[in-house]
């Protein structure tokens, strides 16, 4: 109860106290109902002609009590709908905000699916539980304890008789409870399962269509399925036999008070007596039904809050993460600008059981172009990744404009920064917006940044092909474009923002080499000035970087220029040679 009510906020308690006494008088008006059908009964056994308007007044009553209950669970059930989407908006928002500021080692502790199911469907748990919950749980204390002040001085075997009642009842609740809270705490981890590969499913469509593969992905998809199915169907199973057991006690217990009822009427010396007593078992029989009906309640709660729990749980882990790369204080104002430095810097992914990358060191100066290449695996990609923070150094420092990058704040080192990475990523909308989005979220761009960046990116062709030009729709993920012209317009996107450094991961290895070598050139053009990192696997996108780093395994093997790694780094002519024969070599040399 504690993980999901320190979401609460102050009007959401205020909410809470308004439904805590709207239900107190709910549960009072419906229960001065019992006592007016006494009085009727009475005047009916004691009067074989009763006035008919003495009968008018306690049913007249109990229609206004009924009236009265109506609007008052009207009132509490419009306040619980209310606390219930503030907090879901609240917490919400604080997912997001979580999930906004986690770096790469956070997001990959927790999968995508999870962050997804948490943010939907473990909200949805928690938010059906306040709804339902909090009228049950605060109804069921009040109906049990009023009902059973009503019957406290009534015949102690009536009373005998409710206790025993009781205590089965209780006794069930606790039976399914233990047996089924298990597996509603795992609905919550079966359904990351199933989103998980639906989701696989859904992204490798054309993978998995190529390859015939539907029948073996049809397979992963049915076991996902079955076990959320098994697990739901036991946790169910388990759950029915609650309810006929209830009504199966609630049905002997009325055998029970009538049986002694019968007796205390038989055994009654006068009809007064025996009318008074009849009046009593009928009024006894209805409040012992709403000292069990409370416990009834209890059954949605039992089915609901394990699930809700520990959908609390998993939304906490999310909100009470640390992440582990935190804001500076720096603004970022510098004289220099552009400047990148590795000092000694080595880097090992969370769990893991070696350093990815060892003593790097090096310095790339205001518009140079840095080239780094290796072979697959060797840490091109996280290297470039420890400039923006993606993931901090976990020895050494990096530095960018001369200070240390883990001295700025987020924002300002983000701002000198232009990212191209190695799997393209656009956003739904049009040319438009996922080109200015690399200018500060697209407020502080004109058409002119935009149409120029598209330019320097040799994607002026794609948007010319479109009858719409820039207004040309782009699908979530840019799927209804080709890998080359998704790389284009995320290079544009870097390059609209006018950085002090261009960071591109691997980004031209889905463009042809005529289209290479223009948009290389009208980069060093267009952005003279701008430092420039590339990833890269070709040669021939590289030779003319003013620095080449080559690492093997993590660590730097070679730096220097195209033709002196030629003739001093194996490692690098190995990898030159794959691609272009001795003359083409000597010739770029």
């Amino acid at each position: 109860m504690k993980s999901f009510v320190k979401h609460f906020t102050a009007r959401d308690w205020a909410a809470v106290g308004a439904t805590v006494i709207l239900i107190g008088l709910s549960v009072w008006l419906e229960l001065l109902m019992p006592d007016y059908t006494a009085r009727i009964t009475e005047l009916l056994k004691t009067d074989s002609h009763p006035d008919i308007g003495k009968l008018l007044a306690p049913g007249g009553m109990m229609l206004l009590c009924a009236l009265g209950s109506l609007v008052v669970t009207i009132g509490v059930t419009v306040i619980a709908g209310f606390i219930a989407s503030d907090y879901s908006y609240n917490v919400r928002a604080k997912l997001y905000n979580a999930v906004e500021s986690f770096s790469m080692g956070e997001i990959n502790r927790f999968s995508t699916a999870s962050l997804i199911t948490r943010s939907t469907n473990d909200i949805t748990q928690v938010q059906n539980l306040i709804v339902i919950g909090l009228m049950m749980i605060i109804r069921a204390p009040f109906m049990a304890v009023i009902a059973i002040t009503k019957i406290a001085d009534k015949s102690s075997e009536w009373t005998f008789s409710t206790g025993v009642a009781v205590v089965i009842v209780i006794i069930v609740l606790a039976l399914c409870f233990i047996f089924a809270h298990p597996r509603f705490k795992r609905i919550q981890t079966l359904t990351d399962n199933i989103n998980r590969v639906t989701r696989e499913n859904l992204t490798g469509l054309r993978v998995i269509r190529a390859y015939n593969a539907e029948a073996y992905q049809k397979k992963k998809f049915e076991g996902a399925n079955d076990a959320i199915t098994k697990n739901n169907m036991t946790a169910h199973r388990i759950m029915s036999m609650m309810f006929p057991t209830i009504m199966l006690t609630m049905s002997l217990l009325r055998l029970v008070i009538y049986w002694i009822g019968s007796r205390l009427i038989s055994d009654a010396a006068t009809g007064l007596e025996q009318a008074r007593l009849y009046s009593d078992m009928i009024v006894f029989s209805q409040y012992a039904f709403t000292v069990i009906s409370a416990f009834m309640l209890l059954n949605m709660i039992f089915i609901m809050a394990p699930r809700a729990m520990v959908a609390s749980k998993r939304i906490n882990e999310v909100i009470d993460t640390e992440p582990s790369v935190t804001d500076g204080s720096f603004d970022g104002d510098t004289e220099v600008k552009g400047s990148v430095e590795f000092r000694n810097v080595s880097f090992r992914y969370p769990d893991a059981g070696g350093d990815v990358l060892t003593d790097i060191s090096f310095t790339a100066n205001p518009g140079e172009t840095v080239a780094i290449i290796g072979s697959t695996g060797c840490g091109k990609s996280t290297l470039i990744n420890l400039i923006p923070r993606f993931y901090d150094a976990t020895g050494g420092e990096v530095f960018v404009d001369g200070h240390n990058v883990r001295e700025y704040t987020l924002e300002a080192l983000h701002n000198k920064i232009g990212y191209v990475p190695q799997r393209a990523v656009l956003f739904s909308g049009d040319i438009n917006t996922n080109v200015a989005y690399g200018s500060n979220g697209g407020e502080d761009y004109t058409q002119e940044d935009v149409e120029r960046a598209v330019d320097i990116a040799q994607a002026k062709k794609i948007v010319e092909n479109y009858p719409e030009g820039y207004e040309h729709f782009v699908a979530q993920g840019g799927t209804n474009m080709s890998g080359g012209q998704k790389q284009r317009i995320c290079i544009a996107r870097a390059v609209c923002r006018k950085p002090e450094i261009l960071i591109f991961d691997d980004s031209f290895s889905a463009l042809d080499y005529k289209t290479d070598h223009a948009l290389r050139a009208s980069l060093k053009k267009e952005t003279a000035g701008t430092t420039n990192i590339i990833v890269a696997q070709r040669i021939g996108t590289i030779k003319d970087a003013d620095q080449i780093i080559v690492l093997d395994e993590g660590r730097i093997v070679g730096i220097g220029k195209h033709k002196y790694l030629l003739d001093n780094c194996k490692i690098y002519k190995e990898i030159a040679l794959s691609q272009l024969s001795e003359e083409e070599l000597n010739h770029a040399g």
